[in-house]
This record gives structure tokens, sequence and C-alpha cells, in this order.
């Protein structure tokens, strides 16, 4: 069993209370490092609920993107997909606005787009991406496969 810590902290935007929130981000951490070859891990996670204008302003500065977005990683230490992570994994940052706004445009339960952006967020730390039709298959499956066993439905299935 993988042993990850998590430090989390609500900086701004209206995320409600702590408690709840962690264990939806436990659930989910929980969940990915489930996975085979992440079983008996350790290490240690920071996630960030934060606003709109918290992340456009770090989205800014350390992505040259002045706007805001739905989540932002920062993988502590280059990994590639399938490795075992270094202890430190980086930090998962959301934005409040951002994540509520496309759960209602999308009509999903707000607490599984949450749960879906922090998977999605922390593989970009176990270093899978979507710069490429083949990579963007590969983390999308493994998004599917782990929300799947979270009862989440399909993030990418067309809403009608």
């Amino acid at each position: 069993m993988a042993k990850i810590t998590i430090d989390m902290s609500i900086e701004a935007g209206n995320w409600g209370e702590a408690r709840p929130l962690r264990r939806l981000a436990e659930r989910v951490v929980a969940a990915l490092f489930a996975l085979p070859y992440l079983r008996g891990s350790t290490g240690e996670l920071s996630l960030v609920f934060t606003d709109n204008a918290h992340i456009r302003a770090v989205n800014a500065q350390w992505r040259q993107q002045d706007k805001a977005t739905n989540v932002l990683s920062f993988p502590a230490f280059p990994i590639k997909a399938g490795e075992k992570p270094q202890i430190m994994l980086g930090d998962v940052i959301l934005a409040y606005e951002t994540v509520k706004a496309e759960a209602e445009l999308e009509n999903k339960p707000l607490n599984n787009h949450i749960s879906h952006l922090l998977l999605h967020g922390c593989l970009h730390l176990l270093g899978y991406d979507h710069e490429t039709a083949e990579e963007a298959a590969i983390m999308e499956n493994l998004e599917r496969k782990i929300l799947a066993d979270l009862a989440i439905d399909d993030p990418y299935a067309e809403v009608l």
C-alpha cells in the first residue's frame, strides 16, 4: 500500500469546509496509487485550492499564459510516465470559479469534476501528458479506469 502524505491548503475561493475536500483528495490519491506500479510508493503531495485570480497569476508567472485555468501541476522532479515517483511529488493547484463553471456547463457533479481534475493534475506529476494524441490516449484511459474505480462517469464521454 502506498503512503502519500497530502499537504492541503485552501487559499481562496468558495471551496467550503476543508475536511470533505481532504477526504475527496485522499480517495482520489488512494485510487491512483492502487495502480500496480505505484503500490508501495511513499511521497508527499501539495494540493492548493484557490480562485481564478491566484491561478491566473501563477499561470502567468510560470507558464507565461495570462489566463485562469482549471488545474495546474508542478512536478517536484522530472519523471517519465510509468516510473516510480521521488519522495516529493509536487504541487497541484485548482481554481474554484473555473472548476465550478466547467462542472455546471458539462452538467457534472462538482465533486466528480474536482476528483477528475485532482487525478489529472496528479498524473502530470507522475510524468503523464497529453501533448500528442498517443500521450493523450494513455493519460485519458488511465483517468477513465481510475475514475470508474471511484464510481465516477467517464469525463470524456460525449454529453448529449
